[in-house]
């Protein structure tokens, strides 16, 4: 017997930034289907990138003097504690390096879920702070609250299946399993 039901995802998500800034692009419309990970903002950023340019110079740099030093430690022609402070100093290159390249990823805003965006607050130029940028709803799987008729109560139990049918929007029929 067909029923009326209420359905709503699973699970609405309001995406922000980690940190203020301001907004370049906005990748995502409303009614935009996103992908878990896929990019949905940018913050301006270039001040993050020249920096993480700037460490990757750094980093190389200090490879190369490691690499270059290796033969001079060979023929005994620098100290052992010398050597130690050029791979030192690499190491913390690479790690300043990898902290930077972190501090860009975070002007790249990114969904958390499969989903549908369901509203886009703020736009390119805005500032962004303790702001929301979108709205996500995921819907898979989609939550549907049936309205049963009396007599069927105590009857539907908890692993049950049944059959939902969205009308002409949503073509066709779908599983579903009471929960």
């Amino acid at each position: 017997d067909a029923m009326e039901c209420l359905d709503e995802p699973s699970l609405i998500t309001s995406l922000g930034s980690q940190v203020e800034g301001h907004l370049h692009e906005v990748l995502v419309e409303r009614g935009a289907q996103v992908r878990k990970g896929q990019e949905i903002a940018r913050l301006h950023s270039k001040v993050e990138e020249a920096t993480v340019r700037l460490k990757t110079a750094q980093e190389e740099f200090a490879r190369r003097r490691v690499e270059r030093s290796e033969e001079l430690f060979q023929k005994q022609l620098i100290s052992a504690s010398e050597r130690d402070e050029l791979e030192t100093q690499m190491r913390v290159a690479a790690l300043e390096l990898a902290q930077q390249r972190q501090v860009l990823d975070q002007r790249t805003l990114r969904s958390p879920v499969d989903g549908v965006v369901v509203e886009r607050m703020l736009g390119p130029g805005e500032r962004v702070g303790d702001g929301k940028i979108v709205k996500i709803a995921r819907i898979d799987p989609l939550n549907v609250e049936v309205i049963a008729p009396v007599e069927l109560l105590g009857r539907i139990r908890i692993g049950m299946s049944g059959e939902v049918r969205f009308g002409s929007l949503v073509p066709g029929t779908h599983r579903a399993s009471v929960v």
